[in-house]
């Protein structure tokens, strides 16, 4: 019997990858929670225990018991060696077997970017582990970007004119639900990303065929988003980290494709057209 700790699990990864898990034998899940405990948690029955990366009290019994770990870098936390290390360290003294952390494409090119200082502190402390590396998640259109999204019908997001291979973050769950139980994949760094690379112009049109409602794409500059970004009182430090990683895109490093996510969890990825409808169309 394995006993999975999920950090982050009513998030758009975290609560269909608790979900994933409560299904799959031999496997007890806890769901760590950072506030309340959602109905939806309540209902599935999950046990649950209280998490916070900035409060370490909650560490001892997040991990009591537990032998493998899931966690994604909360947006706020934008300085690893301060967030995120103290965690690690709580983790290294538990003889965890397998770490999973969802980085971020192509991080392992770009020092500079949160994900890849807490890859490679995971890697000094010798923590078994396992990397998922993501495309651009779907869902930040409606999350990061949702108000201009519900309000506006409008993508405001400074990508230009390149491509990005959006992949469905219930898709990374299917993959991390994967990872978390089969052995071959420790110790990897799995790059995955959706079936296709889109222009911000034309998620726009398929959003737009999809729902039957009129989205547009402003193509803003990178300063123009941060300005904007930061009117709205969105802390300075996260919107940072989000124009390095459109400083990314704009250079056309987000448009690789590869086969990796089908091969693991054994069927096509989920295409824009599939969130348009599923997470879209619900909204507007």
């Amino acid at each position: 019997m394995s006993k999975i700790l999920v950090l982050g699990s009513t998030g758009n990864i975290g609560w269909p990858l608790v979900q994933d898990l409560y299904e799959k034998d031999g496997v007890t899940v806890v769901a760590g929670i950072h506030r309340h405990v959602t109905p939806a948690m309540k209902q599935l029955g999950v046990p649950t225990v209280r998490f916070d990366f900035l409060d370490a009290g909650t560490f001892e019994p997040a991990l009591a018991g537990v032998d493998k770990v899931f966690f994604v870098r909360p947006p706020q936390l934008a300085h690893p060696e301060k967030d995120m290390l103290p965690f690690l360290q709580a983790v290294k003294t538990h003889n965890i077997k397998q770490v999973v952390f969802i980085s971020l494409m192509g991080v392992e090119h770009n020092p500079m970017v949160p994900h890849r200082k807490i890859e490679r502190m995971i890697v000094d402390m010798d923590l078994p582990h396992t990397f998922i590396r993501p495309s651009f998640f779907m869902q930040n259109l409606t999350t990061s970007h949702g108000v201009d999204l519900r309000l506006r019908h409008d993508l405001f997001v400074p990508a230009g004119n390149a491509k990005t291979s959006f992949i469905d973050a219930r898709d990374i769950a299917a993959a991390a639900a994967v990872v978390l139980t089969d052995p071959q994949y420790l110790g990897q760094a799995l790059t995955i990303t959706g079936p296709e690379a889109l222009t911000y112009q034309q998620v726009a049109k398929i959003m737009t065929q999809v729902t039957g409602v009129k989205i547009t794409y402003s193509k803003p500059s990178l300063m123009r988003f941060r300005r904007t970004m930061l009117k709205r009182g969105i802390k300075k430090d996260f919107v940072n980290v989000m124009v390095m990683l459109y400083v990314i895109t704009q250079l056309g490093n987000a448009k690789v494709t590869n086969e990796v996510l089908s091969q693991i969890i054994g069927r096509p990825g989920r295409t824009i057209a599939d969130f348009a409808r599923d997470e879209v169309k619900p909204t507007l």
